[in-house]
């Protein structure tokens, strides 16, 4: 089984109402795609990628999974318009 092939079989265990799973080789890596299923809101594709190291670890499912979480997470997070943060910028330039 190839790295690709590996990513994509871990990806075809997760399922989401709202997002796609993809994933493409890159090199010695491969990059993971996350992105919104028929949104009317425009929004970026999330990627990240796993290093070759990391494909090719005997405990990649665990590790794949933590990485796959921690993206989600980061990805849900930077769909935010506005935060406590973006206040205190526009209190700065006096908004």
């Amino acid at each position: 089984m190839t790295r690709l092939e590996r990513v994509l079989a871990q990806l075809r265990l997760y399922e989401h109402p709202l997002l796609n799973f993809s994933a493409h080789a890159k090199g010695e890596n491969v990059e993971v795609l996350i992105s919104l299923k028929d949104s009317c809101v425009p929004m970026h594709t999330y990627t990240f990628e796993l290093h070759s190291r990391d494909l090719d670890d005997p405990q990649f499912e665990w590790s794949f999974q933590r990485q796959f979480y921690d993206a989600l997470h980061d990805y849900v997070v930077e769909m935010f318009v506005r935060t406590p943060q973006d206040r205190a910028e526009r209190q700065v330039k006096g908004l």
